[in-house]
């Protein structure tokens, strides 16, 4: 008989002051816990398959062993109506710490956690991930493994709607699909007729942060100390895309153990509501696996070191996959 369908449901989460919901595909004995951190204006469901179920997140994470907890970041949904004071990336990286130390309280982590995130999901798993290298002690929010993010660079490309004020906003529908998706052929065809729900208002005050990051994207990188993996898409729109621009971005990450970057092809800005999520998601969870055979081996050995592993530098690229 064919194995069955992971299940996916909602959860909330206890974040102290605040809830934090989003949805879950759990497993009984997980390999880890993968955690999507969706970007502006969208929500959990970003991760889980738009228009077509094959290429969702929590379905091919849970098939392969690991749960898949994708959070409605800080500022939408349940915790929607974030103090002033809270509408920063900083901020809201500790309310998501909260919300994961309450999941890994509640449930089985597995390894431990590896976030996969886009945009400025991605701006607050860098957050993340620099406040955890930051802190001496483990928060109760488990062991944080690795980070891939995509759909966020150094230099906004020139022109940009939204970033540059001499630039006019579209005209039209179809111009500002352009703007704002890339070609439409590149998702399947109910996703950008439909929306499939995914769509959220924009956080409150998160656009201020639309200037500051650039300046402050590398003393955030420096501190990361798990293994990254950054891809950008082909076709990206916002931020300027290559392979020079892949390999300073990487040259960040200098505590980082080993850093991947990949150009994906056939891509655009939101990789995971097109029909090149299946390969990324796929590549994201080959990803997981290689932090959690580090974790594994370190662990087992006492630390880096004593197992051999590489002392944290820039170990190359993959592109393409």
């Amino acid at each position: 008989m064919p194995e069955a369908e992971p299940a996916v449901a909602p959860v909330l989460l206890d974040a102290g002051r605040y809830s934090v919901s989003g949805l879950l595909a759990e497993v009984a004995q997980p390999r880890g816990t993968i955690v999507a951190l969706h970007g502006g204006g969208m929500n959990a469901g970003y991760f889980h398959g738009g228009a077509a179920p094959e290429l969702s997140l929590l379905r091919i994470g849970a098939a392969a062993g690991w749960n898949v907890l994708a959070l409605d970041r800080p500022g939408y949904r349940a915790s929607a109506a974030l103090a002033e004071a809270d509408q920063n990336f900083a901020a809201q990286a500790g309310i998501a710490r909260a919300a994961l130390a309450d999941f890994a309280a509640t449930h089985t982590v597995g390894a431990g956690f590896v976030l996969v995130a886009h945009s400025n999901g991605f701006k607050l798993a860098i957050h993340i991930a620099a406040a955890e290298a930051a802190e001496a002690a483990e928060a109760g929010s488990g062991a944080l493994l690795g980070l891939e993010g995509s759909g966020v660079g150094l230099r906004y490309q020139p022109q940009r709607y939204g970033i540059h004020p001499d630039v006019p906003p579209p005209a039209t529908a179809a111009e500002a699909i352009e703007v704002f998706w890339g070609a439409s052929e590149l998702y399947p065809a109910d996703t950008l007729r439909g929306r499939r729900g995914f769509l959220e208002p924009s956080a409150k005050g998160e656009s201020a942060e639309i200037h500051t990051w650039p300046p402050s994207f590398p003393s955030l990188a420096h501190r990361i100390r798990v293994p990254v993996r950054i891809t950008m898409a082909e076709y990206e729109q916002w931020w300027t895309s290559d392979e020079g621009e892949l390999a300073a971005i990487g040259r960040l990450f200098t505590a980082a153990p080993t850093v991947e970057t990949c150009l994906l092809a056939d891509a655009s800005h939101n990789i995971s509501l097109g029909w090149a999520a299946r390969p990324y998601h796929l590549a994201a969870l080959a990803f997981a696996e290689r932090c959690r055979l580090r974790a594994t081996l370190a662990a087992a050995a006492g630390d880096d070191e004593a197992a051999g592993l590489p002392q944290p530098r820039q170990r190359g690229r993959l592109s393409g996959v």
